[in-house]
This record gives C-alpha cells, sequence and structure tokens, in this order.
C-alpha cells in the first residue's frame, strides 16, 4: 500500500487508539472549531449576520475571512464586520488576501486592519493560471510574498499560502511547490496546508510535517468522497483519515484549523457547514 493511500484509509488503530484531544493537548493548536467563510460564498453576500449567527450556533469559534477590499468585507466596515463576529462569540483570525492586494499602500492598510481587529494570519491564497505557467514567474511570486511577509511580520502578524493541487505539477522539470519551500523565506512567509488538495495531488502531509516541521501552522480541513478524488465530502464522511493526520499537528507546527468546502455532497453550504461541526465535536 502506498503511504497516501494508508493516510487515506489507515484505521483508528493504527495510531494506538489514542483521541484527538490528546493531539491537539501535546501542541499549540487550538480545539476551537474554525471555518473559512469561503465555504459560505453561495449565501453570506445576501445576508451576512444572519449567516454569522447560524455559524456561531454551529459552534464554530475562528472564522478566516475572504473578499476583504479596501476596509469593507460584505457591505461592512471591517472593525464592525469583527464587532458583530465577536459578539457572537466568535473572533476573525485569519484572512485570505489576493497576489493583487500584497503590495504597497493596499497592503499596509490591509495589515493595519487586521492588527487593529486583533487578527493573528494573512494569507494568499491561490496563483492564478497566467500567472504561473514557468518557475521564473513562481519565484517572482516568491519573492513579492517575502516582502509581503516582512510587513505583516513587521506588524506582529504571521503572513502565509495556500496551496491547492497545481502546486505540485512539475513545470521545466521542477515541482513549483518545492520551488517555493526554497524560495520562500521561514521567517516570513509559512504555510496553509490545504490537506485535501495536498492529498487530491498525490502527496503525503505527514511526509511534509517530517520534512518542514514547524512551517504547517494552519490547515484547511476538507474530506474527499471516496467516489470521485474531486469532490469534498462532510468531514468524517469521506476518505481522509483525520485522526492519523492531527496526530501529527505538534511536528507541523498547527496552531489553527479551519473546516472548508469548494464543492457540497448535499444542496446547501450551510447544511455542510453544520455537519461539520456537529462530527468534529464528537472528536475534539
Amino acid at each position: 500500500m502506498k503511504r497516501r493511500e494508508f493516510v487515506q484509509t489507515a484505521s483508528f488503530a493504527a495510531v494506538g487508539l489514542l483521541s484527538l484531544p490528546s493531539f491537539l493537548a501535546a501542541g499549540k493548536a487550538t480545539k476551537n472549531i474554525g471555518l473559512q467563510l469561503y465555504t459560505l460564498r453561495d449565501v453570506i453576500g445576501q445576508d451576512p449576520k444572519g449567516v454569522l449567527t447560524k455559524v456561531a450556533a454551529y459552534g464554530y469559534k475562528d472564522l478566516e475571512a475572504y473578499s476583504y477590499k479596501d476596509g469593507k468585507i460584505f457591505g461592512m466596515d471591517y472593525a464592525e464586520f469583527n464587532k458583530f463576529v465577536n459578539g457572537l462569540g466568535m473572533r476573525v483570525t485569519s484572512g485570505h488576501y489576493g497576489l493583487d492586494q500584497i503590495k504597497g499602500d493596499t497592503w499596509q492598510k490591509a495589515v493595519d486592519d487586521a492588527k487593529k481587529n486583533g487578527q493573528e494570519f494573512m494569507v494568499m491564497p491561490y496563483i492564478k493560471e497566467p500567472d504561473r505557467q514557468t518557475i521564473d514567474a513562481y519565484k517572482t511570486i516568491c519573492a513579492d510574498l517575502n516582502k509581503a511577509g516582512e510587513v505583516c511580520t513587521n506588524a506582529g502578524l504571521r503572513f502565509q499560502y495556500h496551496n491547492h493541487a497545481f502546486e505540485f505539477q512539475p513545470i521545466e522539470g521542477q515541482v513549483p511547490y518545492d520551488v517555493m519551500l526554497k524560495e520562500l523565506d521561514p521567517k516570513k512567509v509559512g504555510m496553509e496546508l490545504d490537506l485535501f488538495w495536498t492529498i487530491n495531488a498525490g502527496q503525503d502531509p505527514l511526509a511534509l510535517f517530517a520534512k518542514h516541521p514547524g512551517l504547517f501552522e494552519q490547515w484547511h480541513v476538507k474530506d474527499m468522497t471516496k467516489t470521485d478524488r474531486n469532490k469534498n465530502a462532510n468531514v468524517g464522511t469521506g476518505s481522509i483519515d483525520f485522526k492519523l493526520i492531527f496526530a501529527q499537528a505538534k511536528q507541523a507546527g498547527l496552531k489553527r484549523w479551519y473546516v472548508e468546502h469548494d464543492t457540497f455532497p448535499g444542496t446547501s453550504s450551510l447544511e455542510s457547514a453544520e455537519a461539520d461541526a456537529k462530527y468534529l465535536k464528537t472528536i475534539i
């Protein structure tokens, strides 16, 4: 059996019948259930406060935001948004920002807003296809990420890059993700590991943790259906063994983690978010 297949299918007994709480207690990872709000992109823009109220009722505590622009998010000032979230017993601990936002005054304002509102992480989540055609293009982006990370570091925030599967597809005889790990300064840029896309690309998260300990401070927790590797299952019903992966939380450097869906097994993003939280409560 290949190692990546073992990650997806290993039994609970394979990790010594230990419980997830003991894994997290061994390191600094939070046991708060987190949610990347991109999961709710089909509904949150229409009624952000109503949707956030439901999210809080499901038991989520940490939120990762997206769509911030020029001090606004979902039609609200960023401070107003955070105040509302805090009033529901949640915190915005991280946020996603596009490649077009991480330079100059635009970036400095975003960093200032994040700092003022108690955010801990800022993440660049995606490289559009036209911008990633060559290894030199990746290196240029890495130089920009290092500069953006320095601004975050100076403000007391942690900057990260979030992967998909394409970073593991060779270009010009090199694997872009390997190039990025060499080019990025770990003092300025960490990694938010999307477990689904990493496994989708045929990679082993445990091998990455072992090779680069402490670098993967945030994760996206999304499951994979047993019939289609490109579709998400509700967490706990698919093929990824999260207990096995969370057993290495300390080695990875995990601090915060977020449920995310790119696709939904049912018809409602809220339905999936609720099901994910319900399952995670049983193991943390």
